[in-house]
């Protein structure tokens, strides 16, 4: 039998701080729903995140994310993987809060330049892949998503496993 959560669990982090990666290890050992947010959203629109910003800019991007958490509002034992910048609007925070538990993931600037350096589908980082930019953007929203938090785990050096092994004691702490 595996475990059911009567809420749903929203990943946040930057951009390569294994969000996605924690979210498919839990669907899996979980038997839990998965929403990549990002992954939603372009599907619906029917282009990428990067044409989504090109062409309508990031806040129309930006009023698709709190949309779609509205809509997550229906669903419970769902793990919700979401963009780098849903946590950086209040509204959205509150949507998560609603019915979830927020975690954020942290990497090291240095760790996530690594992970991400061969992806081209990051638009905030696509001609700044430099540890110190990705230092800056990480700073610039370090406050908002602390703040967002219910918990915040380190994700540096650990598996999927173990990040989501020391996940799960802590939401039985709470």
């Amino acid at each position: 039998m595996k475990m059911q959560f009567t809420y749903n669990i929203f990943l946040i982090g930057f951009m390569g701080s294994g969000k996605s990666t924690v979210a498919d290890y839990l669907c899996e050992k979980f038997d839990m729903d998965v929403v990549e947010m990002d992954q939603v959203i372009a599907e619906r629109e029917r282009m990428s995140i990067s044409d989504i910003f090109e062409k309508h800019g990031e806040l129309y991007f930006r009023d698709l994310e709190t949309k779609l958490l509205v809509e997550l509002q229906e669903k419970t034992n769902t793990v919700v993987s979401c963009g780098g910048g849903a946590a950086m609007r209040e509204c959205n925070v509150t949507e998560m809060k609603k019915n979830g538990k927020v975690v954020l993931l942290t990497a090291k600037p240095e760790t996530i330049l690594e992970r991400v350096e061969n992806n081209h589908d990051r638009p905030l980082l696509e001609n700044n892949k430099t540890v110190a930019y990705i230092a800056e953007l990480m700073e610039k929203r370090r406050e908002k998503y602390e703040a967002a938090a219910d918990m915040i785990i380190e994700t540096d050096g650990k598996s999927a496993q173990k990040i989501c092994e020391e996940m799960i004691q802590r939401l039985g702490e709470q």
